[in-house]
């Protein structure tokens, strides 16, 4: 390994620390409690070096965001090739559930720590795009499934249907991250949780079976 190699790597890795110390921060103390002198000093750097790297503590918090994000939109891509629709929604649902379990503190900057900062021209421009955005991506399936007539009717906002949806799958993530360490409760499993209230959300859309498309024949 040439010096150039080596210091490329150096780098890479001082960068890595650099954003998993931020990112328990964040978590830790919210947006306005983190600065550059505190990410430095939980991983003994000057705030000096921390600025070689990241302009300044949005920039930083953006590339977390950005990447965490980036591996949800990932996760839920992988799913593409259920053919159904509403099968797919389904499978989205579990999945950003498991995400979130698996991520706790990823899960934690993404949904559970309040920010205002102002969107970037990148963000806008991957906001409408289902194959980079979780939300663009679940908002199309319900396009999908409304234009394949297997939700009722009277349902014509997407926006609004996928935002519910999301309440219902953040409610169920959130309580397993904070709360089911908790003896006070009997808690269920989680896919036991999981699956009732997709189940839930789901029929309470889906228009009566008798009305239903028969996804399986070839048009």
């Amino acid at each position: 390994m040439t010096v150039q190699e080596r210091r490329a790597r150096e780098r890479v890795e001082i960068r890595e620390l650099i954003l998993d110390a931020a990112r328990e921060l964040f978590v830790e103390q919210g947006y306005e409690g983190v600065s550059m002198r505190k990410v430095a000093r939980r991983i003994d750097y000057s705030p000096t070096a921390i600025y070689l790297h990241f302009a300044d503590k949005e920039a930083l918090f953006k590339e977390l965001c950005g990447r965490d994000f980036a591996a949800l939109a990932a996760v839920f891509q992988e799913l593409s090739t259920i053919r159904n629709p509403k099968e797919r929604l389904t499978a989205c649902g579990r999945a950003y559930i498991e995400f979130a379990v698996a991520h706790p503190n990823h899960y934690r900057l993404m949904f559970m720590t309040p920010m205002n900062l102002p969107v970037g021209e990148e963000e806008l421009k991957n906001r409408g795009n289902p194959d980079q955005n979780a939300y663009a991506y679940v908002r199309s399936l319900l396009v999908e499934c409304m234009r394949e007539g297997l939700f009722r009717l009277e349902l014509t906002d997407a926006d609004l249907m996928a935002q519910t949806i999301w309440a219902a799958v953040h409610g169920v993530a959130a309580l397993e991250i904070t709360q089911c360490k908790a003896d006070a409760i009997d808690w269920r499993s989680l896919r036991e949780r999981s699956d009732l209230m997709l189940e839930a959300i789901m029929h309470g859309m889906a228009r009566t079976s008798e009305h239903l498309p028969d996804l399986t024949k070839t048009p």
